[in-house]
């Protein structure tokens, strides 16, 4: 039997593309929902970063770790600095290389943390010994909330400036008044990888 395995690949490959395109769509929705209230989403991002400071002090009392607590409160005062020329974001703003670097450093701790944690409760010395040990619902909770939430927001609703990606076209993107209207991360990236395809079908149907 070989013709069903080769159709559940089949079938995988054409469901992780269908899901990659349900979240790309999700995404540009996202980002022209934030180029139309841009107010209204930096308030909520600030609200939501000092929401987030203030789980990680609970935390911290609660009895995690002071330095990898420490590393993840400055992670998001910094995300919080990305929003002084909320929605613009240069892409060779220091503070936002920055983040950049600090997301995936908070992210490497705190992998860590919760590993070495799990080794060490499995590894105890005696069955009847208490070691609390996270579920991984807890730990995914925690992942996704205080280290991915705000990258991930951010990087929906900055816009970046014209002509940010290399094939972009050369026409500003403008709203209904005339004015230069900011253009999302996510909308330049997908708008970019969809011309790239065109230009690559195109150039393969022009060949005799």
């Amino acid at each position: 039997m070989w013709i069903l395995p080769l159709l559940g690949y089949v079938g995988a490959i054409i469901g992780f593309c269908f899901l990659t395109l349900s979240i790309a769509s999700g995404l540009y929705y996202l980002s022209e929902l934030v180029e139309e209230h841009t107010v209204l989403a930096k308030r909520l991002l600030t609200r939501l970063i000092q929401i987030i400071i203030g789980v990680q002090v609970a935390l911290l009392i609660d009895g995690f770790p002071f330095w990898a607590t420490v590393l993840g409160i400055v992670c998001h005062v910094v995300y919080l600095g990305n929003l002084r020329r909320f929605p613009y974001v240069q892409l060779t703003d220091p503070l936002f290389l920055l983040s950049c670097v600090l997301v995936l450093l908070d992210h490497y701790v705190w992998f860590r943390f919760f590993s070495n944690h799990q080794e060490r409760a499995y590894s105890r010395s005696s069955y009847y010994e208490h070691v609390d040990v996270p579920t991984f619902t807890m730990i995914a909770s925690y992942f996704g909330i205080c280290v991915w939430l705000i990258p991930f927001a951010l990087f929906v609703s900055l816009s970046a400036g014209d002509n940010v990606l290399p094939t972009m076209g050369t026409e500003p993107v403008r709203g209904v008044d005339g004015k230069n209207k900011p253009q999302g991360l996510v909308k330049a990236l997908v708008d970019w990888v969809r011309g790239l395809i065109g230009d690559m079908a195109g150039s393969g149907m022009d060949r005799p």
